[in-house]
């Protein structure tokens, strides 16, 4: 494969993306915020990240499989305790997660190794 086939790929999923998202935009602008409709779609969404991240907990792929389950579980306790304490900020949670994982990935010994 060339790097002209290449440009039209990454461009063509790049159009793709976008031509959806302003799809979204203009249907979202019909819908009122505070309606039963967009109180469900953040049902289902929430649902969707609890449903994945329990996911990536119990049955983990690729390189977070090596990884014991008090390590991941740990990493989650951390985040949840960072989103709490700082006043339910996504990014703190986000980040004390992602770091703490991080951490414990990489000493040998962990904090908790079932």
């Amino acid at each position: 494969m060339n790097t002209q086939t290449l440009w039209i790929i990454v461009i063509g999923s790049i159009l793709a993306t976008f031509v959806w998202r302003f799809l979204g935009a203009v249907v979202v602008r019909k819908i009122p915020a505070q309606g039963d409709l967009f109180e469900w779609v953040t049902c289902v969404s929430y649902a969707m990240v609890a449903g994945l991240v329990f996911r990536m907990i119990i049955l983990p792929q690729s390189d977070l499989a090596t990884l014991s389950i008090g390590i991941r579980v740990s990493a989650v306790v951390i985040a949840f305790a960072a989103y709490f304490l700082f006043k339910r900020n996504l990014l703190a949670g986000v980040v004390a997660g992602g770091v703490s994982l991080s951490l414990m990935a990489s000493s040998s010994v962990g904090i908790i190794s079932f």
